[in-house]
Parts: structure tokens; sequence; C-alpha cells
């Protein structure tokens, strides 16, 4: 069986092992330092946080567009195709819904440490809010500022140098991540506004029944 890959999932799928990759490497590189040479990597345990986090929020949105997210089936393989249709637009539209305010929610919290303006209205957006106050000079604990990123003292610091990473950095991965599941959500709307596919998440036995069916066909 033959799956067709894309430049994005060859991109995404890179992200996430070069994340877990590193994960595990600066891990066990804080335990020997700790265990064999009684020392500290004392920036370890919060990058390795910050990487863990970038890796669930960007496989949220990987595992949506493949279909890896868990799904029970069993009722709605139960009712005929048209309405099997119906159920698939009104769950996708809910999800559609929710990472909406999920992307406004994390803009809001991302856009002051870029100092850039949060959206204004409780639920969507009805405008920027330029009263906000702006908190760019906020570093996080441990992580030391890298070099390459030493542009942003005077795009978002007013010239200030930064002595740790800045927020805006690892928080990034917020609106980001949640911009990524709006792609995907409305993506799989219009595989089944158009009939591609009946369902936001198949059972895999299903999945492979069908990619078996299709290989069988052509």
């Amino acid at each position: 069986m033959t799956t067709r890959r894309s430049l994005s999932d060859g991109i995404e799928e890179t992200v996430i092992a070069v994340l877990l990759g590193l994960m595990t490497v600066l891990t066990f590189a804080n335990v020997i330092a700790r265990f064999v040479f009684n020392s500290n990597i004392l920036w370890a345990l919060e990058l390795t946080v910050f990487m863990f986090g970038w890796l669930v929020l960007l496989g949220a949105s990987y595992a949506v567009k493949k279909h890896s997210h868990l799904g029970v089936d069993a009722i709605i393989n139960m009712v005929s195709p048209p309405v099997r249709r119906l159920l698939g637009l009104i769950s996708v539209a809910c999800c559609l819904v929710f990472s909406l305010l999920l992307l406004k929610g994390s803009y809001d919290y991302w856009a002051v440490f870029a100092d850039l303006p949060p959206t204004s209205g409780r639920w969507f957006p009805t405008g920027f809010d330029n009263s906000a106050r702006s908190q760019s000079f906020y570093e996080v604990q441990d992580v030391p500022m890298i070099g390459v990123l030493r542009i942003l003292e005077g795009l978002i610091n007013y010239g200030d140098s930064y002595e740790k990473l800045p927020k805006v950095v690892p928080y990034l991965v917020l609106p980001l991540s949640m911009l990524l599941l709006v792609i995907r959500f409305t993506q799989a709307a219009i595989k089944i506004w158009r009939g591609e596919s009946d369902r936001l998440v198949a059972s895999h036995e299903v999945e492979d029944d069908l990619e078996d069916l299709r290989s069988g066909q052509s």
C-alpha cells in the first residue's frame, strides 16, 4: 500500500522528529551531567518543557490532518450516508468554532510578548486593543539568549538587551499551532462537503480497508 506524501508532511514530520530527538538528547545529557559529573545543565528542564509543548501542539494539528486522533464511529456506521455526512459536517463545524476560539485566545496571550496589540472582543475579534501594555521585555526563567535572536532587541524591546530568551519565542507555538488547527479542520470540512469523506475521524481499521479497496480497483 502506497501513501502519497506532500512537502508539508515532510516538514511537519521532520520538525516533530527533531523536537523529540532534541528532548531525548538533552534529557540524557542532563542525567549524565548530574550523576556522573555532579553538575547540572540549568536550562535543560525548562527548554525540554518548551520543546514538549511545541511537540504536542504541532502534533495535534498534524494528527487532525492524518486522522490520527481517537474516534468512535460505531454509531456513524449505523446511519445512512446522507445522515453520516450531515453528522460529519456538524462535528467539524463544532471543532472549527472551538479552534477559532483557541486561535483568538492564543494570539491575545502571545501578542503582548511580541509588542503587538491583542484583539478586542470577548469571544470573537472586534478589533485591536491598542491600550494593552506591552510585555515584550518578559524573559523565560533559565534558557539563555541566543545570538541569532538578538535582532528581537531592536524590533520589540526598544534596544534593550535580553539576558534570557524572551517569552515571545517559545510562546509563538500557541498562535501558530492554533492557526494550523483551523486550517486542518477547514480542509476536513471541505472534504466532507465535497463528498470525499463522510466523517472527521475514522477508525484506522476502516481507513485501511478503504485504502485496500481503492488499491484493488486501480
